[in-house]
């Protein structure tokens, strides 16, 4: 049986384009994307997933008191959609403890950096690249990790070095992560884990071969 896989966004949803393109050229092997779901009405994110017939709902963070409200409501509405595999693609929230234990190793985030460098709190979005080119660092790029009750802590999937060129702005530095990094990490991530390749012990995650 093919994982239901479901995506939560917020904004633009490049990466979702990633694994919608991904999907159909037939590299997402063993799992479908099965729902988008959006923190945001008016996300483009949504427009994406139309376009390729895979249907949207939206969980509003205006509509919830705090993050727990929300996250329970997420929860919910997961279970509804019996995913199997939940992917953070811009997803701009952070989730209460409900949601891990819900999906443990099943929740997938990709970050614009080489964790444990630039990531935690207040590193997201442009953020990362601002503080990787004030820091000075040669080289940065994405990482796949599973979701755990810390942020940006959980166990490492994939990782991928970019270069970083004399005169990148923070700009020209996010587009070349997700264009070289983030792109294609996530799709191989999804997949890998889609065919039952990914065993975690500790913080460590063993890619197993094909069977």
């Amino acid at each position: 049986m093919p994982k239901n896989i479901v995506v939560l966004v917020s904004g633009g949803g490049t990466n979702l384009q990633a694994l919608i393109d991904a999907q159909h050229r037939g590299e997402i092997v063993g799992g479908t994307i099965t729902a988008v779901i959006s923190s945001r009405p008016d996300a483009y994110a949504l427009e994406r997933a139309k376009a390729a017939g895979i249907p949207g709902y939206v969980v509003a963070r205006r509509d919830f008191p705090g993050n727990r409200e929300m996250t329970q409501a997420l929860v919910a509405r997961l279970r509804e959609l019996k995913a199997d595999l939940v992917v953070l693609a811009g997803f701009m929230h952070i989730l209460t403890e409900e949601m891990v234990r819900a999906y443990p190793n099943a929740i997938l985030n990709v970050h614009p950096a080489l964790i444990p460098s630039f990531c935690g709190k207040g590193a997201y979005g442009l953020h990362v690249h601002e503080m990787a080119l004030a820091y000075g660092v040669k080289v940065t790029g994405a990482t796949v990790h599973f979701v755990n009750e810390e942020a940006d802590g959980g166990p490492i999937v994939l990782q991928k070095a970019v270069e970083i060129r004399e005169g990148d702005t923070p700009e020209v530095l996010q587009h070349r992560v997700m264009e070289e990094a983030e792109w294609k990490l996530l799709p191989l991530a999804v997949s890998l884990f889609c065919q039952g390749r990914l065993s975690v012990e500790g913080r460590c995650v063993h890619i197993l071969p094909q069977a």
